[in-house]
């Protein structure tokens, strides 16, 4: 599978789905400041699939679900559990994320998806490691999907 890592907004890359590094989702998604790449997809997709989220309940460490896109020009979000209820990533929900949400767009029958650094933000996971983990996951992945990792610049 070939890997591409750009740097630029998650939100304007133009793929099936994006990724969306999420929480357990045991707090509820009204009661979180919007942050991050959680953030901006609530600014520019709107509650809707965050609403569908809150109906799936708890998330595994390194879990994923899928939603709708709301208002973003994308087929679906998947959100990953990235990050613990202490809000830390590690190796292993980093691990679990990637593995997670590559399944989940197949099953979706998705062609493209690109993720954000899992746990580099609020999961504060150091970026670098995070990106190597990732690249390294994927190369175990045996995917048709067109795979992008993109590093944040406004």
């Amino acid at each position: 599978m070939q890997v591409e890592v750009v740097t630029g907004n998650l939100l304007d890359q133009p793929v099936d789905v994006i990724v969306n590094a999420w929480n357990r989702n045991i707090i509820p998604w009204w009661v979180l400041l919007p942050q991050g790449v959680s953030g901006a997809i609530k600014r520019r997709a709107g509650w809707g699939p965050f609403r569908e989220l809150a109906r799936h309940g708890p998330i595994p460490l390194g879990g994923a679900v899928f939603t709708s896109a709301g208002r973003l020009p994308h087929r679906g979000i998947i959100h990953v559990a990235g990050i613990s209820m202490w809000w830390r990533a590690s190796e292993r929900s980093i691990r679990g994320s990637v593995r997670n949400a590559m399944k989940l767009a197949e099953e979706k029958e998705m062609r493209s998806i690109a993720f954000p650094l899992i746990g580099a933000g609020t999961g504060s996971f150091k970026p670098e490691r995070c990106r190597e983990i990732m690249l390294d996951e994927l190369q175990q992945i045996t995917s048709e999907l067109r795979v992008m990792i993109v590093i944040f610049r406004p």
